[in-house]
């Protein structure tokens, strides 16, 4: 089966999502398979979008997570460091995490950068409130969370079907055959 017939299969129905995912992923253009990934974080037949990076970020390795949320941070700023800023840093204020990222106590090499080590103390459920933040804050996130994960394939698959389908789909309206 080439890419093309596969890809022919979502314009019109889904059929073996995981599979098909594995085979397609890494024959399309990064910026394609980013752009599947942000449509099924927009679709309103997949859970929300703070909770499917919730669960990625669930799944990732901490040099991911740290990605992750650097790109959550950036994304939302202020809007998101004032939100969460007590809740990260244990509620005393400008220490703990967020506080290092200003330079206050315990701050990370790169000012402004959550190290990998850092990311091991955030909790799925904390990145999922995050990430609802900076949807909020600017809604282009979801396709800069996209094409980050589209450099991590492996961890997509843990969406599921639905996702895995929408996103197959979009690629097969982006990839000429």
């Amino acid at each position: 089966m080439t890419l093309g017939d596969i890809l022919d299969q979502y314009a019109s129905r889904p059929t073996s999502t995981e599979a098909d995912f594995d085979h397609v992923a890494p024959q399309v253009a990064p910026e394609v398979l980013g752009d599947g990934i942000a449509e099924a974080f927009r679709s309103d037949q997949t859970p929300a979008f703070g909770d499917m990076v919730g669960q990625l970020f669930g799944g990732s390795n901490p040099n991911q997570r740290a990605g992750l949320l650097n790109q959550l941070i950036a994304a939302a700023g202020p809007a998101l460091l004032g939100k969460l800023g007590g809740m990260l840093s244990g509620g005393g204020g400008g220490g703990g995490l967020l506080g290092g990222l200003f330079g206050g106590a315990g701050a990370p090499a790169a000012p402004g950068q959550i190290s990998a080590t850092d990311a091991e103390r955030i909790t799925p459920a904390q990145v999922r409130e995050m990430a609802e933040t900076a949807k909020q804050s600017d809604p282009g996130i979801m396709d800069r969370v996209g094409g980050f994960y589209a450099q991590h394939p492996e961890l997509v698959k843990m969406l599921g079907g639905a996702a895995l389908a929408i996103a197959l789909g979009r690629m097969a309206n982006r990839t000429p055959r």
